[in-house]
């Protein structure tokens, strides 16, 4: 967009290139316009007015959100449930009541007029992964993801241990425990309690457990365990912190949490209560966005295609009832499919997906 001013300069120094015996169209072109820029200019005063696109008036789109609709949004969107959740949060539990207001897109358009998304909460800017070591599970009870972290207590110095189990696919945590120590024991325990839990013992190709180089989840009673259950034992890189990035990931969701007690918890009883309540959030009630927004139980359970599909239902519906606001396909409610830990290469995903579809074919 050219300014009045440089617009009559312009077109002074082409006025007087052309009255010199030079061309009006390479006269333009040396100045950086096209000739019948200038033609428009002469024509529709612009060069006494200047632009008017900055002032233009534009129409409103038909199928734009009413003044009602907008204020519904608002409505639902500052309810107490929806309080600290986003638009891709909200936009998929709505469409499992049954409810379609609006896009997601639609929704942070309208939350950011009105000021309402700023970011909240304790979290940091995320950083960078660097892809090692490649597990693909593509069903439950492939591949288990484990670590420890500690959990504050009140008197300095002083930390409690919270260990967990994470399924790859389903991101549903299938095992936890907390102690006030660090032991290779709670780990055995823990790995034991999960694969009779989770029935191990009868399925024909056992869990693959990838975990970190730490000394507990490396000790020699922690691999004769593993041994004995027929779990593969894996682990991270030497010196590399983050090839265990799901856990790394699902430990800075419970640190984040609101109910996590900044100054630390007053005992371990105190612990264990804040530890059964996150699982249970986590597994039950928290949409994941890494499986299109259902909770992990509900993809453990394999229910998410169902709910998938009654989503992808509801959205067709809405497309049918008010098209002029779709300018594409609907939203992708589709399942996700296999889930990769640490991917060395694309072509191994690739070629994994296909010898998986083979044999589901050939069964």
């Amino acid at each position: 967009m050219i300014a009045l001013e440089d617009r009559r300069m312009l077109a002074l120094n082409i006025t007087t290139a052309k009255g010199s015996g030079a061309s009006q169209r390479l006269a333009c072109g040396v100045a950086g316009i096209d000739q019948r820029t200038l033609q428009r200019w002469n024509a529709n005063e612009g060069l006494s007015k200047g632009d008017g696109r900055p002032q233009a008036v534009h129409p409103v789109p038909s199928h734009a959100l009413s003044a009602d609709e907008r204020a519904r949004l608002l409505s639902v969107a500052n309810e107490p449930r929806f309080a600290s959740v986003p638009p891709a949060r909200i936009v998929p539990m709505l469409a499992d009541e049954g409810v379609y207001l609006a896009s997601e897109s639609s929704f942070t358009r309208v939350l950011r007029e009105q000021g309402q998304t700023t970011h909240r909460g304790r979290s940091k800017a995320p950083k960078a992964v660097r892809p090692p070591t490649t597990h693909i599970a593509s069903a439950v009870r492939q591949v288990w993801c484990w670590d420890m972290t500690y959990l504050p207590a009140i008197v300095m110095g002083r930390w409690f241990h919270l260990y967990l189990i994470l399924d790859l696919y389903s991101r549903k945590i299938v095992g936890w425990e907390v102690h006030d120590s660090d032991s290779s024991d709670h780990a055995v325990h823990l790995v034991r309690r999960t694969a009779l839990a989770e029935g191990i013992a009868a399925l024909p190709v056992k869990p693959v457990l990838h975990g970190d180089n730490g000394s507990t989840l490396k000790a020699t009673t922690v691999l004769a365990m593993l041994n004995w259950l027929g779990i593969k034992p894996s682990y991270s890189r030497p010196r590399v912190s983050d090839d265990n990035a799901y856990s790394e990931s699902l430990f800075r969701t419970a640190k984040y949490r609101p109910e996590f007690p900044a100054k630390g918890f007053a005992d371990l009883e105190a612990a264990r209560t804040w530890a059964a309540a996150f699982v249970h959030w986590y597994n039950v009630d928290h949409r994941h966005s890494g499986i299109r927004y259902v909770s992990p139980a509900q993809r453990h359970e394999g229910k998410d295609q169902t709910i998938l599909a009654a989503r992808h239902a509801l959205y067709t519906k809405a497309r049918e009832l008010n098209p002029a606001r779709w300018s594409g396909n609907t939203r992708n409610w589709s399942a996700v499919g296999a889930v990769t830990l640490n991917p060395e290469r694309d072509c191994i995903v690739k070629q994994h997906s296909v010898d998986n579809d083979i044999q589901q074919m050939a069964a």
